[in-house]
C-alpha cells in the first residue's frame, strides 16, 4: 500500500535542498519500487508571503493526512520585522505542536572521512556517535505565561514561563530507553535541577522511569557540565535526552563535532511513529540560491523517514550507504571540503547520491 509523504520546501535554501532529498526519494521509486506518493505544500515565510500565515490551513490539513512530512528550512531577515506571532518560525512550531510532535531525535555522527573536518582533534571525536532525544512540545518555547509588559516605571519586562508535567518527562525518558536499548544502553538525562524546580522533577521523574529498565545504565548530569562535557570527551555518551530548549542548544553544539552542521538530519515523532524530518541546520539565506548548500543532512533525514515512519529499513540504509559512497569518492560540498577533495554544488552532491544508490 503506497504511503504519502507531505513535501514542505520552506524558505532560504530548503526549496534547493529538499529538492536534492526529492531526486532520492524518486530513485527509490524507480529503481527499488519504493511505493509513495508524493505532496508538496507551503509554510513558513513562503506561505506567509502568499496567504499571510506561516502555517495555512491546507498546510496543516495535508499534514495530518500524510505518513510522513520532509521539511527543509524556515525563516530568514525577510520576515524578521513581522509580528512574532506571525514569524515563520511559528509555522514550524505549529506543525510540532498540532501533530503532537513531541520526541526529537537528532544523531550526531562523525562521519570518518570528515574527522579533519572537526574543530576538535580526530582522536577527541573520531568513532563519534550520540543520539540526542530532545522533548519537542512542551517546555519554555511553549508554557504560558509569555509575553512582554510595561512595568509602573515604564521599563518594559520579557517573560517566559518554564513548564513540564510528569506525563510529558516520563514519555520522553522512556522514548530515549527504547533507543538506548538498540544502542550501548547509557542515557544520560540532562536539567538544571539545581536551580530550576521544573528540572528538579523532571530528575525526579526520569529516575522513575528509568527504573523500568534494568538494562539501561541512566545518569544525570547539569546542562552547563553537559555542554563542557561534549566538547572535552564527546564520545562518553551514548544517548542523551533533556528539555526542549537544553536539547536545541545542546544538538546545535554535538551538530559540530562532526565538522558541520549540514551533515545532521532530525525526526520529530508522535506517539505512533509518525514524524516530520528535516535537517538540523537553518534556511541559510546568505548562500540561498547560491548552489552551495549541503543536501546531505537532508538526503540523510529521509533516510530517518523510511525508518521510522514507513518501516523501511532497508531502503534506509541504503541511503545512509549511498551517502558514505559519495564521501568515500571525496566529494564535498563548501562546508566540508578540505585539501584533496572535489568540491561540488548542491545539485552535483544530489546527484552523486542518487548514482550511488543507482549503481549499489
Amino acid at each position: 500500500m503506497s504511503k504519502n509523504i507531505l513535501i514542505l520546501p520552506g524558505d532560504g535554501i530548503g526549496p534547493e535542498i529538499v529538492s536534492e532529498a526529492v531526486k532520492v526519494l524518486v530513485c527509490l521509486q524507480d529503481v527499488y519500487g519504493l511505493e509513495v506518493d508524493m505532496d508538496e505544500a507551503l509554510v513558513g515565510g513562503a506561505a506567509y508571503d502568499a496567504t499571510g500565515h506561516p502555517l495555512p490551513e491546507a498546510t496543516l490539513q495535508y499534514a495530518r493526512e500524510a505518513d510522513a512530512v520532509l521539511l527543509g528550512a524556515v525563516g530568514g531577515p525577510k520576515w524578521e520585522p513581522l509580528d512574532i506571532s506571525v514569524r515563520p518560525e511559528k509555522g514550524l512550531l505549529g506543525l510540532r505542536s498540532e501533530l503532537g510532535l513531541f520526541a526529537n531525535l537528532r544523531p550526531a555522527i562523525l562521519y570518518p572521512q570528515l574527522a579533519e573536518a572537526s574543530t576538535l582533534k580526530p582522536e577527541v571525536v573520531s568513532g563519534l556517535d550520540i543520539m540526542i532525544v530532545r522533548e519537542l512540545t512542551g517546555g519554555i518555547y511553549f508554557g504560558q505565561p509569555r509575553g512582554v509588559r510595561e512595568l509602573e516605571s515604564g521599563e518594559k519586562e520579557g517573560y517566559n514561563t518554564l513548564i513540564y508535567r510528569e506525563s510529558e518527562v516520563d514519555r520522553i525518558v522512556r522514548v530515549a530507553m527504547d533507543i538506548a536499548m538498540k544502542r550501548d544502553r547509557r542515557v544520560c538525562s540532562v536539567d538544571k535541577a539545581n536551580v530550576l524546580e521544573c528540572t528538579e522533577l523532571w530528575r525526579e521523574v526520569a529516575t522513575r522511569a528509568g527504573g523500568d529498565y534494568p538494562d539501561v545504565e541512566l545518569s544525570h548530569m547539569y546542562v552547563d557540565n553537559a555542554a563542557m562535557q561534549l566538547v572535552r570527551a564527546p564520545k562518553q555518551f551514548d544517548v542523551m535526552v533533556t528539555t526542549n530548549m537544553f536539547g536545541d542548544i545542546l544538538s546545535d553544539c554535538a551538530a559540530m563535532l562532526t565538522g558541520s552542521i549540514g551533515m545532521l538530519p532530525s525526526a520529530s515523532l508522535d506517539e505512533n511513529g509518525k514524524g516530520m524530518y528535516e535537517p538540523i541546520h537553518g534556511s541559510a539565506p546568505d548562500i540561498s540560491g547560491k548552489g552551495l548548500a549541503n543536501p546531505l543532512a537532508t538526503i540523510l533525514s529521509v533516510a530517518m523517514l523510511l525508518r521510522y515512519s514507513l518501516d523501511e529499513p532497508q531502503m534506509a540504509e541504503r541511503v545512509e550507504q549511498a551517502v558514505n559512497s559519495v564521501l568515500d569518492s571525496g566529494l564535498r560540498t563548501p562546508d566540508i571540503a578540505s585539501p584533496g577533495t572535489v568540491e561540488v554544488g548542491t545539485s552535483e552532491m544530489g546527484d552523486a547520491v542518487v548514482k550511488a544508490l543507482q549503481a549499489a
